[in-house]
Order: C-alpha cells, then sequence, then structure tokens
C-alpha cells in the first residue's frame, strides 16, 4: 500500500500533466495574427475614407 502512494506521489505530475493542452501562447501565431488585424484596419480605414470622401462630395 505504502509503495503505490510513494510512485504516486513522485510521479502524479507525469500523470496529470499529460493531457493538459499548452496554456503558452506562440509568440509567431500571435505576431502573425497582429499582421493581419493591422492590415485589415488599415484597409478598412482607406476604404471608409474613401466611402466618406464620395458622400462629402455629394
Amino acid at each position: 500500500m505504502l509503495k503505490w502512494k510513494k510512485v504516486l506521489l513522485e510521479r502524479a505530475s507525469e500523470i496529470f500533466d499529460k493531457g493538459k493542452p499548452s496554456r503558452e501562447p506562440d509568440v509567431k501565431e500571435l505576431h502573425a495574427k497582429i499582421g493581419q488585424l493591422a492590415m485589415e484596419n488599415d484597409f478598412l480605414s482607406v476604404a471608409l475614407g474613401r466611402i466618406d470622401g464620395s458622400n462629402a462630395k455629394k
């Protein structure tokens, strides 16, 4: 009885941490997403400026 408890206490982290997904974000993926969102923001800002500019002339 004591032997299995000792083994469990020594190796519990190996057993229970295996199935957990890593919560550490992937920096490359985050940088790619930031770049994508920045490009979309710039594109939409220009498009909105064109729409507002064409409506102001009318």
